[in-house]
């Protein structure tokens, strides 16, 4: 589908950077050292790491810190409602809600 404007610049990069800068936050904001968040998250401390200075974790991962930090029901909430920017997305989705399968638009 086409967008006529897309005013959010963020990268994929960018939320990465954010998302482990604020992990780090909210870690040292509860007093924890990294290996004490390892214990609580089954995450090895180095891969905490590696994900605070490189910003890079596998999902399970990344859930499995947000979920020792107290994050279960932000995680929970992710992705339940659409996004729309227009009238005709709008109608798109709501005309998709029970579909099982994507299309190709390649194919069109």
């Amino acid at each position: 589908m086409h967008l006529l404007y897309d005013f959010n610049v963020d990268t994929a990069d960018d939320l990465a950077v954010r998302l482990s800068e604020n992990v780090k936050r909210r870690r040292l904001e509860k007093g924890l050292s990294r290996s004490a968040l390892s214990m609580m998250s089954g995450v090895p401390a180095p891969t905490i790491a590696k994900f605070e200075q490189h910003h890079s974790i596998s999902l399970i991962g990344f859930l499995a810190l947000a979920k020792a930090l107290g994050y279960t029901d932000a995680l929970k909430s992710l992705l339940t409602e659409p996004v729309y920017t227009t009238m005709e997305e709008l109608d798109t989705i709501n005309k998709n809600k029970n579909r099982k399968r994507g299309r190709n638009e390649f194919n069109r």
